[in-house]
């Protein structure tokens, strides 16, 4: 299914002028036009509180803090999704590189890429943009 095909399928659809007023320009630059934070400096990276990490743009649960880990990359990063279902994989050839990049299924925002390099269970490395997130703890109300 091409790009175009995918987008229409999707549960939120906005304009790029409404996502805009949404979101900070730097979780536009990520999460709308596949930027990058710089490893090191986005938040989350080094994060250990418990929670669920949610998509900034439509707040779709992605990933469980039970599955985070240090990578030593300096983003932060999980072996797996909080489920099949939350995130969508499309292939990456950009920058002269193959790459399979990450996106949430609800609202076909950026998260990052996925590698084969993780831990067990999975042995994936699911690299995010801590700025396309947004951590809630386990007893905060959704």
């Amino acid at each position: 299914m091409d790009k175009k095909a995918q987008d229409k399928k999707r549960p939120i659809m906005k304009s790029q002028a409404d996502w805009r007023k949404q979101l900070t320009a730097e979780q536009f630059y990520i999460t709308r036009q596949g930027g990058t934070e710089p490893a090191f400096n986005g938040p989350y990276w080094d994060c250990k509180a418990d929670g669920i990490y949610y998509c900034i743009c439509c707040d779709a649960p992605l990933f469980h803090s039970n599955a985070k880990y240090d990578s030593g990359t300096g983003w932060p990063s999980f072996f797996q999704p909080i489920d099949a279902e939350a995130v969508e994989e499309r292939a990456d050839n950009k920058l002269g590189m193959r790459r399979i990049e990450i996106i949430c299924k609800k609202c076909g925002a950026h998260l990052g890429h996925v590698f084969p390099d993780g831990p067990q269970p999975t042995g994936q490395r699911y690299c995010m943009n801590g700025t396309a997130l947004s951590l809630r703890g386990d007893d905060e109300k959704t």
